[in-house]
């Protein structure tokens, strides 16, 4: 059987929102714990959702963080948002073979919207499943399986391509194949450690494998 649907995670997948995220926490963090956190303190936190971040680091004010950080990361989104190479042309190419489409993400829906406009992906994408739309983020099996009923499609059909381990565990979880790209935040090493079917070099790499998946 062929994968028919594409789900994808979107910050570090898509879209280069690394600087973004990354200068996000670290004026949260200096803000309210001057001189405690660097930049490689915060490369841990992309992926999680702000909840499960911030408190494990301050229970008391995790809603304050949290809207400190999202205050920040909406004003500068624009300017520090970029999308990654390939990543247009391979979409493009993907919806006019007619693959079912989606975004599965821990953002919440109007950050997700600024994201896919700023880089004209949004025309592409049916289905697009945020934190808010959800209880359980990745790796929780919820995402991606309400993304898979919205686009009428199963989970063996299916591809989950994402730059974290919740975005590969989130996919074994609900039982489709996994596709991790090599340019994550985090190291091409930390994405292969839980054992994707595929790794992406670059976004182009979908259309070769794609190919050879049919059975």
């Amino acid at each position: 059987m062929s994968i028919n649907t594409i789900l994808f995670d979107l910050d570090g997948t898509l879209i280069d929102t690394n600087e973004l995220i990354i200068s996000s926490f670290l004026h949260t963090l200096n803000k309210f714990y001057p001189n405690k956190y660097q930049r490689e303190d915060v490369l841990p936190f992309m992926g999680p959702t702000l909840y499960e971040t911030f408190v494990s680091i301050d229970k008391e004010r995790v809603q304050e963080l949290i809207d400190t950080y999202r205050e920040y990361n909406i004003s500068h989104h624009d300017l520090l948002v970029k999308e990654f190479e390939g990543v247009f042309e391979t979409v493009q190419w993907l919806k006019e073979q007619g693959y079912k489409l989606g975004i599965v993400t821990t953002k919440m829906s109007n950050v997700v919207m600024m994201g896919l406009k700023l880089t004209k992906l949004d025309q592409f994408f049916d289905v697009i499943v945020a934190i808010d739309h959800v209880t359980n983020p990745k790796p929780h099996p919820e995402p991606i399986e309400k993304a898979l009923q919205q686009l009428d499609a199963k989970p063996e059909e299916a591809l989950m391509v994402g730059d974290n381990h919740h975005d590969i565990l989130g996919g074994k979880n609900a039982g489709t194949k996994t596709a991790g790209v090599a340019w994550s935040a985090k190291g091409r090493e930390h994405i292969a450690q839980y054992e994707p079917d595929f790794i992406l070099e670059k976004m182009s790499d979908l259309r070769d494998i794609l190919g050879g998946m049919k059975v």
